[in-house]
C-alpha cells in the first residue's frame, strides 16, 4: 500500500468522523453553549494587536466592549438568560471599560474621555444597585430596617421613675 492511499483513507475516516460528531449534534452543542466566544476572540485579538503595536489606541474601546459584553453573554447561556434583568447595566460598564481603557493605554490623556468612562461605570453601579433593590434585594432592606428597629428599641436606655 502507498503513502497516497493511506492519506486519502485517513481522510476519509476524519470526513465520517465529522458527520457522524455533526449527526449526533456535537457541533450544535458546541455552538449553542460556546457562542458568545465569536465575540470574545476579536475583543481579546484587539487588545493583542494594539499590546503588538500592530493597531492604534482607539482599537482598545471595541476591544473593551467586546470582552465585557462576551463574558456577560457568557454567563447568560450558560446559567440562564433571567440573569439579565439583574446583569443589564454591565452593557453600560462594557462601554466605560473601553473608554477607561483607551484613557489608561491611549496617547491622548483627556479629561473627558476619563469622565465619560467614570461616568458610565457609576451609572451601571447605580442601575445595578436599583436593580437587585426593586427585586430581591427590597426583602434584604426590610430586614435591615426590622433589625435596626428592634436593636433601637432593645438598646433604649433604662429610665427610673
Amino acid at each position: 500500500m502507498n503513502r497516497q492511499s493511506a492519506a486519502i483513507g485517513i481522510g476519509v475516516v476524519a470526513v465520517g468522523l465529522l458527520i457522524l460528531l455533526g449527526k449526533l449534534g456535537v457541533f450544535a452543542f458546541i455552538g449553542a453553549v460556546f457562542w458568545p466566544l465569536f465575540i470574545l476572540i476579536p475583543g481579546v485579538l484587539l487588545h493583542v494587536l494594539y499590546f503588538g503595536r500592530m493597531v492604534p489606541s482607539v482599537a482598545l474601546i471595541p476591544a473593551g466592549i467586546l470582552t465585557v459584553v462576551s463574558i456577560v453573554l457568557l454567563i447568560g447561556n450558560w446559567f440562564g438568560w433571567g440573569l439579565m434583568k439583574y446583569l443589564w447595566p454591565l452593557f453600560l460598564f462594557a462601554v466605560a471599560a473601553g473608554l477607561y481603557e483607551y484613557y489608561v493605554f491611549g496617547y491622548s490623556r483627556s479629561k473627558q474621555i476619563w469622565l465619560a468612562a467614570i461616568g458610565l461605570a457609576v451609572l451601571s453601579l447605580v442601575l445595578f444597585a436599583m436593580t437587585l433593590l426593586w427585586t430581591w434585594g427590597i426583602y434584604l432592606l426590610a430586614a435591615g430596617l426590622i433589625g435596626l428597629g428592634g436593636w433601637l428599641v432593645l438598646r433604649r436606655p433604662k429610665t427610673w421613675r
